[in-house]
């Protein structure tokens, strides 16, 4: 946790936007004094950890015969979450929950993170108290202990990173390009909620309150598929890739990838009634939450048939949805079934730097 100038600015006198002259930092705290304060509410490290926070780097010990996967995320205000909409406990929560997604999404199991924050000065320390909170929910949920991180200054909007380090049996990790002709394509869960509750929330609408809550609940809280993942590597999926940006774009993605075609069945593609009655209020197709509206942190992939009655039999067992939805064939991109007429999928999901 190296002192940078930015953060050294909040122990300067006459240098602190978020109180009058002379007082230190967010909540009268320099740099040092704010991550000792915020990370006491994190859980303890757990196994594996021989150096967690307070020292320069974290020092850990991956279980023999494991290889690491390694994935990070930044999260910016007002391009992934708005406090309009969270609370800063479900912020914290979704920062860490979108990197353990992708170790999902590899079948690996989440072992440590590292998170950064870069903070406008004139962020409320109760703020910042509630998002560690939400932090340390998440850590404690996946068996995922914070054990290192940073927090620096900055005059732009909050920017939340975090790294996180998984696990899986060597040479066991679960790609994008194993796709082969004759797979089935399944997805775990039901798809559309995160973004319909956005909807929701952004432009309001008379729906009974149970499914409120729930389609709201699913943007403010994403729940990685980490069990699922492991169920899916072990029984021999072909491909993985956790449903972050959009069902078009994953599909796309595994097609590109793998050098084949996804043929979908859209009939097949478990949409929560929820997202129905909203998508019936809105006047739209619901499928389009679930194509296009991203941030489900499901799991879609691709396994042979002898496979897939495998995983979906131990999933059944653990009480965890998994769906076909279609199969591989010879050819590229995505085509779907739709109503009786094939319609080419395009990866219309969310893009930073579309034009």
């Amino acid at each position: 946790m190296r002192p940078s100038l930015a953060a050294a600015r909040w122990a300067a006198p006459g240098r602190n936007k978020a109180g009058v002259n002379g007082v230190r930092g967010i909540g009268g705290l320099d740099e040092f004094g704010l991550i000792r304060h915020l990370t006491a509410r994190l859980p303890q490290a757990g196994d594996g950890v021989r150096v967690g926070v307070g020292d320069d780097a974290a020092v850990v010990t991956p279980e023999a015969g494991a290889e690491l996967v390694l994935t990070t995320d930044a999260l910016v205000e007002g391009v992934h979450f708005s406090p309009a909409f969270s609370d800063w406990t479900d912020v914290g929560y979704k920062t860490l929950a979108v990197s353990v997604s992708d170790v999902a999404a590899m079948g690996g199991t989440p072992r440590w993170a590292v998170v950064s924050l870069a903070v406008p000065p004139g962020m409320a320390l109760s703020d910042l108290e509630r998002l560690y909170d939400g932090l340390g929910a998440c850590a404690a949920e996946y068996a995922c202990p914070v054990v290192g991180g940073d927090i620096v200054r900055t005059d732009g909007p909050l920017v939340l990173t975090s790294t996180v380090a998984g696990t899986v049996p060597a040479g066991t990790a679960v790609r994008r390009n194993g796709a082969r002709p004759g797979d089935v394509v399944f997805v775990t869960g039901d798809l559309g909620a995160p973004a319909a509750g956005l909807d929701l929330l952004q432009h309001g609408g008379q729906v009974p309150e149970d499914e409120r809550q729930f389609l709201i609940a699913a943007h403010r809280r994403p729940r990685p598929q980490v069990t699922a993942g492991m169920v899916l590597r072990a029984c021999g999926a072909t491909s993985l890739d956790d449903v972050s940006d959009g069902l078009a774009s994953e599909l796309n993605e595994i097609a590109s990838a793998s050098g084949v075609r996804l043929r979908i069945d859209a009939a097949r593609i478990p949409v929560a009634p929820a997202v129905r009655n909203l998508a019936r209020l809105r006047g739209v197709d619901p499928l389009m939450y679930a194509w296009y509206g991203g941030e489900d942190y499901q799991l879609v992939g691709t396994a042979p048939p002898f496979a897939f009655a495998r995983a979906l039999m131990r999933l059944s067992s653990l009480r965890i949805p998994i769906a076909q939805i279609g199969r591989v064939e010879a050819g590229d991109g995505v085509i779907a079934d739709v109503d009786g007429r094939l319609e080419v999928i395009e990866p219309r999901g969310f893009n930073h730097f579309a034009t």
